[in-house]
């Protein structure tokens, strides 16, 4: 098939849409601005190109056949799926617009990507973004969700998970908890300590990590207090009511002011992994391309956040 050849079978397909969409040949004829002889013959021609009839005509009325009803969905999509091509490749598309619908952590959501958010929205006036707080894994079709941004490890196939960075976690608690005593010096005195929990990633056990030689260390603890709440942890361990592994971006005030204290720093949890998750799709509109260009860029520069290592989804 010759290049000549698609391309006049392109307009004979795109002239039986407007056949159909129109309601008869003289109809389509007036709106394509050509003659109802024109038409019929761009008919004629696409029904001996398939093989097929596609339509039933008589004085009075036109019907689509069985086989015309199949050639008219798949020719309405192929249609417009060339036009969307070449708007995107001709750059129409490029200034984004409408409504970017993002899933964001909590905590992440309330305070560091207020940052990167601003400026997305600075950039781009034709956008309105919905930004729904929730620590829970997004449900793209259901809430109609565009991206997300994931704290944790991603094990979706179904989604492309961009690594952003890592967040990293410390030991932190209240100078008024240690009162008098000395600070910890060991990961055995850590678990003598009253203990808070944030259930999302940890609850019985805290498991810690020498950052001098990668030694591992884990205790048992019965926790105070648990939650799956950041600032609830973050609030309780300013209240004196126990030690917590805590995202080191949160605290990082508290710290340099003397509201909290890094117990044992050579000891650390796991950093984790923050992803960029949305759909696969053939293509992506403007709107969400340019948000993950920012966030991808902008995310590392956090207060609290590492370049993410090799970490690959589902790892």
């Amino acid at each position: 098939m010759t290049k000549t050849t698609t391309l006049d079978r392109l307009e004979l397909l795109r002239t039986f849409v407007r056949i159909v969409e129109a309601g008869s040949l003289s109809a389509a004829a007036e709106q394509l601005k050509t003659t109802q002889p024109t038409i019929s013959r761009r008919l004629q021609a696409l029904e001996r190109s398939l093989g097929l009839q596609l339509l039933q005509r008589s004085t009075h009325s036109m019907q689509l056949t069985g086989d015309g009803e199949r050639c008219y969905g798949y020719g309405k999509a192929l249609l417009e799926n060339w036009q969307e091509m070449e708007a995107e490749l001709q750059g129409a598309r490029d200034e984004p617009r409408g409504t970017l619908r993002v899933q964001v952590p909590h905590a992440f959501g309330q305070d560091q990507l207020i940052t990167p958010l601003s400026e997305y929205l600075s950039r781009h006036s034709k956008v309105a973004v919905e930004w729904l707080l929730h620590d829970r894994r997004p449900d793209f079709v259901a809430e109609a969700i565009d991206c997300a941004i994931q704290v944790g490890v991603v094990d979706d196939p179904a989604v492309v998970a961009i690594p952003l960075g890592e967040v990293q976690r410390i030991v932190v608690a209240s100078p008024t908890l240690l009162g008098d005593k000395p600070l910890p010096r060991s990961t055995e005195e850590l678990a003598r300590l009253p203990w808070l929990a944030l259930r999302t990633y940890y609850h019985d056990e805290v498991a810690l990590t020498c950052l001098s030689d990668g030694r591992h260390h884990r205790f048992n603890i019965q926790p105070r207090l648990s939650t799956d709440s950041l600032y609830a942890l973050r609030n309780s361990a300013l209240a004196g009511l126990g030690a917590c592994v805590c995202s080191a971006w949160i605290v990082t005030q508290d710290i340099a002011e003397g509201r909290l204290v890094q117990l044992v720093p050579q000891w650390q949890a796991a950093p984790l992994p923050v992803y960029l998750i949305y759909p696969y799709a053939p293509r992506y509109p403007a709107k969400l391309r340019l948000f993950s260009e920012l966030i991808r860029q902008r995310m590392p520069l956090l207060t609290g956040m590492h370049r993410a290592s090799s970490v690959e989804p589902g790892a």
